[in-house]
């Protein structure tokens, strides 16, 4: 009888944990979250700009924000040194 009762209990105990986890548990997260992105206010301001800059463009459109530069082309003595060989069997 005090095997069945300590199951009862056990099994209750884990089921009402279970239960509040799933409650408590993503409003916790949330909060944290939350908290991290107030702490931060670079990353709040990067986000109002990206949602300015979405809001600003029609659907479907495209805009590059950084066009790297273009390596100099035509000046061999930075290309390096050309060597001939042959293959020796």
């Amino acid at each position: 009888m005090g095997l069945i009762k300590f199951l009862f209990f056990t099994i209750l105990i884990l089921w009402i944990i279970r239960l509040l986890l799933r409650l408590v548990f993503p409003m916790i997260v949330k909060n944290i979250f939350g908290k991290m992105q107030q702490s931060s206010g670079y990353a709040g301001q990067q986000h109002q700009q990206q949602q300015q800059r979405q809001s600003n463009r029609p659907e479907g459109s495209l805009s590059i924000d950084y066009v790297p530069p273009q390596p100099k082309q035509g000046n061999a003595d930075k290309l390096g040194d050309f060597v001939d060989y042959e293959e020796v069997k």
